[in-house]
């Protein structure tokens, strides 16, 4: 590999994804979203995640992972929210993850939204898929997960904890998306959502939080405590008008922090150009989330919050996750721009190699391992059968 005009750089850490989330792009379903849980209720759950199988599960996978291949990104945790899919349906999935080469982490959001039967057969599916693919040499792995408190029962939740730390892998959680799960646990319990999890006996270092927008600072306290990890989606957050997470705020913590492009927007360089970008306006203060801090949520902290400890930089004994950029951009890049440069003005078209574990996944701007046609025709075909409501 001959590197002219390149910078080397490990490659990104998608720390939170939606794969299926193609499905909603562009859909024209008749919902009239107007907060946070009619997003959930009138659109998400019955346009999308009610409706998925195995083969649109496949069809998703595969182009997501060409998108994801293309940005940069060489590891990812990926949440399946398909109650109608499982069992089977992490194995539907990896079967394609594998093909590509990446390095992936896969889970099913296990809820009691359907059924309290779903809800434990959610429970089996990742603890199945958490024991068979233990082991350090597997480039794709399993934790677990639940969604969120309002969708779960004290007992189911306790249940998901206890099984999780009895298989040994993380377990994750969407947490304080919007203001909705917040009003949902004070009418409730009286407890922020936070404080509810602590009672719960939920909250450690082996708990991945995700979104963790709408918190106090008690709140923030508190995970700080306990080590939580988090990721952070800052443009989906926007779509969903659920506001902009205190990202800063933890960081001041020492919190661990990664990024997610959450199944919307994929294009990994947009993410953490919204992460430099919607903080500071929020703020109102241009030196809060600077770009060197945002590529470390994107490497080496990223991969920090999804347990890959010897990822997300380049040093002797660390996984051979690489990526090249063409940094011949119209300005010139030099030590002190370098960050800004990368984040703010490179795009998915200046990675020109990705390698992972070794194995070349792009090489010379080609992919390697993935037909990108064939991904799409076949998404699009399966994308037209989905979009026919009945």
């Amino acid at each position: 590999m001959y590197l002219h005009n390149q910078i080397l750089l490990p490659g990104f850490v998608n720390g939170h994804n939606h794969m299926y989330g193609f499905y909603s792009h562009g859909i024209s379903a008749d919902a009239v979203v107007t907060e946070f849980s009619s997003f959930l209720e009138d659109f998400w759950w019955p346009y999308v995640e009610n409706r998925l199988d195995h083969r649109y599960i496949q069809a998703a996978t595969k182009w997501a992972c060409i998108e994801m291949i293309k940005s940069g990104v060489t590891s990812f945790v990926d949440i399946l929210e398909a109650p109608n899919a499982i069992p089977g349906g992490l194995d539907a999935e990896k079967e394609v993850v594998q093909a590509s080469g990446l390095r992936g982490k896969l889970t099913f959001e296990a809820c009691e939204r359907i059924s309290k039967e779903n809800a434990n057969a959610g429970l089996m599916e990742n603890d199945r898929f958490v024991r068979e693919n233990k082991g350090e040499h597997h480039l794709i792995q399993g934790i677990n997960s639940i969604h969120t408190l309002f969708t779960g029962s004290d007992e189911f939740i306790k249940k998901a904890k206890r099984m999780a730390d009895e298989n040994g892998a993380p377990i994750h959680m969407h947490l304080s998306e919007s203001c909705y799960e917040g009003d949902w646990c004070r009418a409730h319990y009286q407890q922020t959502p936070v404080e509810r999890y602590e009672q719960l006996g939920y909250l450690d270092r082996n708990v991945l939080a995700s979104q963790v927008v709408q918190v106090s600072d008690k709140e923030l306290d508190i995970l700080a405590k306990h080590q939580v990890s988090v990721v952070s989606m800052p443009i989906s957050n926007c779509e969903v008008g659920g506001g902009f997470a205190p990202v800063s705020k933890m960081l001041d913590r020492n919190m661990t922090v990664g990024l997610g492009a959450d199944g919307y927007v994929t294009n990994f360089f947009e993410v953490m150009r919204a992460a430099f970008l919607v903080h500071k306006a929020n703020q109102r203060d241009p030196q809060v989330m600077p770009a060197k801090t945002v590529y470390q949520m994107a490497t080496s902290m990223g991969a920090k919050a999804i347990g890959l400890e010897d990822a997300g930089s380049i040093r002797e004994g660390n996984l051979a996750d690489l990526i090249s950029v063409d940094i011949l951009l119209p300005t010139p890049i030099n030590e002190k721009n370098i960050y800004d440069q990368l984040i703010l003005f490179c795009n998915p078209q200046n990675v020109v190699n990705v390698m992972v574990d070794g194995q070349w996944l792009k090489r010379d701007g080609v992919l390697t391992t993935m037909d990108k046609e064939k991904a799409r025709q076949e998404l699009r075909q399966a994308t037209e059968e989905f979009w026919k409501f009945q």
